[in-house]
Parts: structure tokens; sequence; C-alpha cells
């Protein structure tokens, strides 16, 4: 679900002490975004920006999972958007950011 040698590469390029905060701007931009779904659900052009958004910021903090879904649903719209499973990618970013707060304290703890 998270790729922690991403988490790692990251940690280091920022630095440690840096980190927390970027991280907590990541998950306040992807909720924000997250959020918007819902109304862009019939606007094929805004879908697909949001979930090129999602796909690019859930890489780059090691949300594996979720970009490969956004990936996914980002080719669907063209498709009338019925594929989109919207619901499930909340729930797949709740689990992941779950597993991201428990882990990284054990990973990364001081």
């Amino acid at each position: 679900m998270i790729d922690w040698t991403r988490v790692a590469e990251l940690r280091d390029e920022i630095g440690p002490e840096d980190f927390d905060e970027v991280a907590e701007l990541f998950l306040l931009e992807v909720e924000d975004t997250l959020g918007r779904l819902d109304a862009a659900m019939h606007d094929a052009s805004q879908m697909q920006e949001l979930l090129h958004f999602l796909k690019g910021s859930a890489l780059n903090l090691g949300f594996r999972a979720v970009s490969v879904m956004c990936n996914r649903d980002q080719r669907n719209p063209a498709t009338g958007q019925a594929e989109l499973d919207i619901p499930g990618l909340k729930a797949l970013y709740a689990e992941s950011r779950a597993e991201f707060e428990t882990e990284y304290r054990n990973r990364f703890a001081a």
C-alpha cells in the first residue's frame, strides 16, 4: 500500500526536520482534492485533472496503491465515468493514510 523506499528517499531529500510539514501539506491537499471528486463526476476534463493531481501527489509521497487506482480511473472518464469508484478511492486513501501514520512512527522513530 505504501512504498516505504520512496518515503525514505523523500525524507532524505527534504530532511527529517521538514518532512512532517511536507507530509501534512500533502495530506491536506489530497483530502481537499478527494472532496472535489463528487462535484466533478459529470465533467470529464475536471475529473481527469483531479485524478492526475492525486496520482502524482500519491506517487510522490509513496501512496502507491492510491496512485495506481488514480491512474486506472484517470483513463476511465473517456468511457463515461461509469467505472470510477470514488468511494473506493476515498476508502483506499483513508486506509493508506492510517497505515502511513502508524508505520511512519515505527519506521522513523528518533
